[in-house]
C-alpha cells in the first residue's frame, strides 16, 4: 500500500510539474493578451460619439490607422476591409440563398478627414450603378450609426470618396471628400428612412436614387460632380459611430453593374 502511495504521489508531482511547464505559461499569455487588448480599446476623446455632455470633434490631421484588408471574394464583391482599423474588428458574411450581406462594424465615424467602417468592395472603372435594400435588425440602436453605398479612390482611411448614407434614426445624406485627407461635406436629403438606396456614376457625375416604400427607384436631386482616377473602389459598408462597439446592418437585392442607370 505504501509503495502504491509513493508511486501515486510521484505521478502527481510529475503531472504538477507538467502543468506548471505547459498550462501556466499559456494562462499567463492569455491574461497578458487580454489586458493588452483592453489597453488598446482606450478611446481618444475626439472619437467619442456626440451626446448631451460631449461634442465629437475632428481627429488630429496626422492621425491615421492602417486599413486591414481581406482579399477573399464575398458575393459579387472582390474583398472586404476594416477602413481605418476600428478598435473592434468588423466582420461580414453573404447568404447565397437569400442574397443578403450582413455587415458588423464598429468605428467612430465616416466623416471629417478620415473614416472607420467595414467595407465590402470591388475595383471598377467607367460608369457604375450600385443599389441595395437596407435595414438595421436592431431597431433600438444608436441613431447615428449608418449604412453606406460608397465610391472610394483608395482603401486608405482618408481617401477621396462619395457616398449615400442612411442613419439608424432615418436621416439620409449624400456626402463627399473632394481630396485625400480633406474635410467631408454633405447634402442632407429631406426624406427619411428609404427602404432602398442607389447611387449612379455617369462620367464624373454621381446621382442619388431612392425607393421609400418599395416603389421603383427615382432620382433624387441633381447629380454631384467629383473626378475619380480609374480604377476606383465601389461597395457597401457600415459604421456604428461608436469607436469600440459594433452594430449590424443587412443589405439585400444588391445590384452592381458596369453601366449607368437602374
Amino acid at each position: 500500500m505504501e509503495s502504491l502511495f509513493k508511486q501515486s504521489n510521484k505521478e502527481g508531482n510529475i503531472f504538477y510539474r507538467g502543468f506548471q511547464a505547459m498550462v501556466l505559461p499559456a494562462l499567463l499569455l492569455c491574461a497578458t493578451s487580454y489586458f493588452s487588448f483592453a489597453q488598446k480599446l482606450e478611446v481618444p476623446d475626439w472619437a467619442l460619439p456626440g451626446s448631451a455632455t460631449h461634442t465629437q470633434v475632428p481627429p488630429p490631421l496626422d492621425f491615421h490607422r492602417t486599413t486591414v484588408t481581406d482579399n477573399t471574394k464575398i458575393g459579387i464583391f472582390k474583398g472586404q476591409s476594416d477602413i481605418g482599423a476600428a478598435l473592434v474588428p468588423g466582420s461580414s458574411s453573404y447568404n447565397a440563398k437569400t442574397k443578403q450581406y450582413t455587415i458588423i462594424s464598429a468605428g467612430y465615424n465616416i466623416w471629417y478627414t478620415r473614416d472607420e467602417f467595414r467595407y465590402i468592395w470591388k475595383q471598377m472603372s467607367g460608369d457604375v450603378s450600385l443599389a441595395a435594400d437596407v435595414s438595421f435588425p436592431d431597431k433600438e440602436g444608436y441613431d447615428d450609426r449608418k449604412v453606406v453605398l460608397v465610391f472610394r479612390q483608395s482603401l486608405n482611411d482618408d481617401s477621396k470618396e462619395i457616398m449615400i448614407g442612411l442613419h439608424g434614426g432615418g436621416l439620409m445624406h449624400m456626402a463627399y471628400r473632394a481630396a485625400d485627407n480633406g474635410e467631408m461635406k454633405d447634402k442632407r436629403l429631406d426624406k427619411r428612412g428609404a427602404l432602398r438606396l442607389g447611387i449612379e456614376k455617369r462620367g464624373d457625375a454621381y446621382a442619388v436614387f431612392l425607393s421609400m416604400k418599395g416603389e421603383p427607384m427615382k432620382q433624387y436631386g441633381e447629380p454631384f460632380t467629383l473626378k475619380m482616377d480609374q480604377p476606383f473602389y465601389v461597395g457597401i459598408g457600415v459604421c456604428s459611430h461608436i469607436p469600440d462597439q459594433t452594430t449590424k446592418a443587412v443589405l439585400s437585392n444588391v445590384i452592381l453593374k458596369n453601366a449607368a442607370g437602374f
